[in-house]
């Protein structure tokens, strides 16, 4: 899959603080709700960043635009993670946040505000990162703004000129509802790899069943990969699943960050020369990894 004789992967994406709550009951309405809250660094792009460094990627830079209220801390997490920022300051707006509310079951809902996420500009793009990369992935929610929208086809319309496979994640079935199913799959057109969770997939194809929507998706695109959760994930390219792969067992107590962990692991995998199947092996065995964490990034030793 590496394109061009590049080794690198080149992330366009979003940079946000998680405030993350763990509450072990239900929301109570109109009261208090007893929770274990965090503040850690998130954002889907980077966290896919900081999981494919840690799956072995030596070189992983990451494009993104954040306020000037946590440029730094960010900056710093994300080099102890060993990817290279190209965070772009933004004077205006603020760092994104994402509240998210994590229940007893590990699963989680999030509340966001794309802040600064969203004005990444055609301005912010430069030919140079893309030097030595052998894989561009871009972050689904760039596409649900105009200014981040022309910055990521922008970004994959250069990376196509130099033979760089792309690859989208679809992001948030919710934001994709509101923007529109047809509008989104056209702005993703030219996309080599889509990877979608079975929500996003059933959305985009308006097929309930998760193997009849990545086949369907693959007509479209030449590499699908949906993922199901505890379910695993299938492949499917030319209209057909070509491969089922298995969980790997993990007793979940934060699901967030899960399928941004399994995007960086596949992508690593594919860039050290693995075929799809195997990739989503590697995927699967960092996603059953990130549940047992708390947060959407890998724990990095000091």
């Amino acid at each position: 899959m590496t394109g061009a004789g590049g080794t690198a992967l080149l992330v366009v994406g979003d940079v946000v603080t998680d405030v993350l709550a763990r509450h072990r009951t239900p929301l109570a309405p109109a009261t208090d709700t007893a929770a274990r809250i965090v503040t850690l660094p998130g954002g889907a792009g980077a966290n896919v960043a900081c999981w494919a460094a840690y799956s072995g990627v030596q070189d992983v830079r990451l494009l993104a635009r954040v306020g000037v209220d946590a440029a730094d801390r960010h900056d710093r997490a994300l080099r102890a993670a060993g990817v290279r920022p190209h965070l772009v300051t933004d004077p205006d707006a603020p760092t994104g946040t994402v509240i998210c509310l994590v229940g007893a079951d590990g699963e989680r809902t999030f509340l966001t505000d794309s802040g600064a996420v969203l004005r990444l500009s055609a301005a912010d793009c430069s030919d140079d990162l893309l030097t030595g990369v052998g894989h561009l992935h871009v972050s689904g929610y760039l596409f649900f703004a105009d200014a981040s929208r022309t910055a990521a086809r922008l970004a994959m319309e250069a990376a196509r000129a130099r033979s760089v496979p792309v690859s989208v994640d679809p992001a948030s079935a919710g934001f994709i509802a509101r923007y529109g199913v047809d509008r989104f799959l056209t702005a993703l057109a030219g996309a080599d790899v889509l990877l979608p969770n079975h929500d996003e997939a059933a959305l985009l194809t308006g097929l309930p069943d998760p193997a009849d929507a990545a086949a369907k998706l693959s007509r479209h695109f030449p590499l699908v990969v949906c993922t199901q959760g505890p379910r695993g994930a299938l492949v499917a390219a030319s209209g057909a699943v070509t491969a089922r792969v298995p969980a790997e067992p993990a007793t979940a107590v934060d699901t967030t960050g899960a399928g941004d962990a399994f995007t960086g692991a596949f992508l690593a995998a594919r860039l050290a020369g693995h075929d799809p199947a195997a990739a989503a092996r590697h995927g699967c065995r960092a996603g059953a990894r990130a549940v047992t964490l708390i947060g959407a990034r890998p724990h990095i030793p000091a």
